[in-house]
């Protein structure tokens, strides 16, 4: 069958690479950015509106709060990124926060951290492909009709793109968000030069609206929680900055330094665009709701249904830059696709996590595997089949999907920053030099106060998100924990149970006999083969078996086998229920219970074909009968191949391929050929 998928493979993901291919796959940092950073850079499209749509349940009265919510969201901006410094230079190996807190406060933790960051790598994927599907439906009525299918295929084409390899992938994104950036950038310099400098007025679409407030005249504990709730929404500004943590091993040499500076860059332009825009919004008079269609008014009159709500962005770039001019275009395209590419944070990071977990045991070991590309071919199917379901599930709306999200990358995050303080306090202990120590308080101090503020704001999202979604992230988180435990449970046991012991065990004992039983159907060519093999072989006691099903014809094998006069004993089981597998494992048990110390050695004779479809005809007992044996102590089976004359057909078919790579050729190492010799001449 691999035979059949060879061409669309090659057709889709490209030609397999050699390992020793893999320094070329690693990243500079102009390329880093937009392939780990894209989550963080592209939320601003999103982050801004998310505050505005929670301040206006008390009105646009509330809006004044905006500001200083968004000097919240810098300030933890700053503390994760400087804090996630530390993480990249102390634990350069790509473990990131789940081999932090594994190091520093024990499996548990390390575990409950990666099933954190699983589950926002999942919901990464989901609320950016749904996202930019609502974008791009605002201008194309199809995407609106078919959400579902548009972000499900949305999600399918990412895949390939990364399972083309990590570098190729992320040149193919760069340009997108480069040009996201410099969009807003853009943005956010003109209007700020028309409005301080040339003293224009600039107006949103939604400039002239009212918004009718849910809760008129909040105060006391009632207006904090909706400040606080606003935040929690704002701070999805900072999901994905912990994948540069667990990507470290793709960046170039020095790596630590090149991940270090790029965190740096990401978190610098992240926050210049979230408080340009929030800035920005405040200038223009833009108006959100949650429930436009009653809460918006305009002309005293709400707006109703067939109103479409366009994200902050939008509103502000069509103030700025007039609707429907080529920047303003420009930027709502460039606005679209990034948050397509956003998901690719998750794609780089959820696989290299899972190779990680699946090291340690606690996951699939087939994770681990680096695919024909040098990808993590697996982990990325894995992150995309995930993602489907939720998008499936959810309907790809990016409302709800939202509320399920950054839960668990501040769980990450409070873990994480805890268990550097722990780091820094087990090396202090043995540092002397004064200006190390120096060195380390300093880091310390930066992970505590990391930690300490990522824990404040993990309740606050836990309190104010839980009932509206929140509570599904953490049943994933719960779900995830219990499966990595009882996979790492089930390798442990199987490890103890195989491990060699010092002193000899029955199985390093030498059995006292060998024998051996070649099943016999038909006196054919197949089995005059199988016959040969056993006999040079030469085991302690050899028979031939066959199963009675029809008379005739095991009176003419009879009679076959005595005109041949082969010299090895020829035993017959009746099978009154024309049953072939039964009779033969009750008879090899029988001797295994007769002699316990010898060893059973069961010969199948197997045809081997050149066609897919005719493995449906020929073999069907044989592999019943092995699916059997298998499970019997003592027993070893030897399947004798005889290649019929369409298995020559194979072979031409495989001659004509030999300058492909064969799938998985990555993973077994390169295949040496041989060289002809010269002529001579005599």
């Amino acid at each position: 069958m691999s035979k059949l998928t060879d061409l669309p493979k090659r057709i889709l993901i490209g030609r397999a690479l050699r390992s020793d291919k893999l320094g070329e796959t690693l990243l500079p940092k102009r390329i880093a950015l937009p392939v780990f950073a894209s989550d963080p850079l592209s939320s601003v499209a999103y982050a801004p509106g998310e505050v505005l749509l929670v301040l206006s349940v008390a009105g646009v009265s509330a809006y004044h709060f905006s500001p200083w919510i968004a000097a919240a969201v810098v300030v933890l901006m700053f503390t994760v990124v400087a804090s996630y410094r530390q993480n990249v230079r102390a634990y350069p190996s790509g473990g990131g926060d789940y081999e932090v807190a594994t190091t520093n406060l024990g499996p548990k933790a390390g575990l409950t951290v990666a099933s954190a960051l699983l589950v926002d790598y999942v919901l990464t994927v989901a609320v950016s492909i749904s996202s930019g599907v609502e974008n791009l439906g605002s201008a194309i009525p199809f995407v609106v009709e078919h959400k579902t299918f548009c972000a499900i295929g949305a999600i399918v084409l990412l895949t390939l793109m990364n399972l083309r390899g990590v570098k190729e992938s992320g040149k193919l994104f760069a340009i997108p968000t480069y040009l996201f950036v410099a969009g807003v950038f853009l943005m956010i310099l003109w209007g700020a030069f028309r409005g301080l400098i040339l003293g224009d007025t600039m107006h949103a679409p939604t400039s002239d609206f009212e918004i009718k407030p849910e809760h008129e005249g909040l105060a006391g504990f009632a207006l904090v929680f909706l400040l606080l709730r606003a935040f929690s929404s704002g701070c999805a500004a900072l999901t994905g900055v912990e994948a540069i943590s667990n990507g470290v091993p793709a960046f170039r040499k020095p790596k630590s330094r090149n991940a270090a500076t790029t965190l740096a860059l990401m978190g610098l332009l992240a926050v210049t665009m979230f408080c340009g825009i929030i800035g920005l919004a405040l200038a223009t008079d833009v108006k959100m709701a949650e429930n436009p269609a009653a809460d918006l008014i305009r002309d005293g009159v709400p707006v109703g249904a067939d109103f479409t709500q366009d994200p902050v962005i939008a509103q502000v770039a069509e103030a700025v830059f007039g609707h429907g001019s080529f920047l303003f275009m420009a930027l709502a395209a460039a606005t679209a696709l990034v948050l397509f590419l956003a998901a690719n944070t998750a794609y780089n990071g959820f696989p290299l996590l899972g190779s990680i977990l699946a090291q340690d045991r606690y996951l699939p070991r087939q994770l681990h595997t680096r695919g024909d590309r040098l990808a993590f071919s697996n982990g990325i199917v894995l992150l995309a089949g995930a993602a489907i379901l939720l998008v499936w599930i959810y309907g790809a709306d990016s409302t709800h999907l939202i509320q399920l999200y950054i839960v668990g990358v501040f769980v990450s995050f409070t873990l994480s920053q805890t268990g550097m303080v722990r780091h820094w306090n087990r090396l202090l202990v043995d540092v002397r030099d004064p200006a190390r120590r120096r060195h380390m308080i300093r880091s310390r101090a930066i992970n505590a106060f990391g930690a300490f503020f990522c824990g404040v704001v993990l309740v606050i999202v836990l309190a104010t998100k839980f009932t509206h979604g929140a509570w599904v992230a953490l049943l994933g988180m719960v779900i995830f924990y219990g499966t990595m435990t009882a996979i790492r449970k089930h390798y442990d046991r199987v490890a103890a149970e195989i491990a060699a012991d010092e002193t000899p065990a029955d199985e390093s004992v030498r059995p006292s006999r060998v024998h051996a039983i070649v099943l016999v159907s038909k006196l054919h060519r197949p089995t005059l083969r199988a016959l040969a093999y056993a006999q040079l072989v030469r085991a302690d006691q050899l028979e031939a078996l066959s199963i009675s099903v029809d008379p005739d014809e095991t009176k003419a094998l009879r009679e076959d086998w005595e005109r041949r006069a082969i010299n090895v004993p020829l035993k017959i089981l009746d099978s009154p229920y024309r049953e072939v597998t039964r009779p033969v494992i009750e008879y090899v048990k029988g001797l295994r219970r007769q002699s316990p110390r010898d060893v059973i050695s069961v010969y199948i004779p197997e045809y081997v074909v050149g066609h897919w479809y005719e493995h449906l005809l020929h073999n069907q007992s044989a592999l019943r009968l092995k699916g059997r044996l298998l499970f019997t102590p003592g027993v070893m089976v030897t399947s004798v191949p005889y290649q019929l004359q369409s298995s020559e057909a194979a072979k031409k078919r495989a001659r004509k391929r030999a300058d492909w790579n064969a799938p998985g050729s990555v993973r077994r190492g390169p295949v040496e050929r041989g060289h002809k010799e010269p002529n001579r001449k005599g």
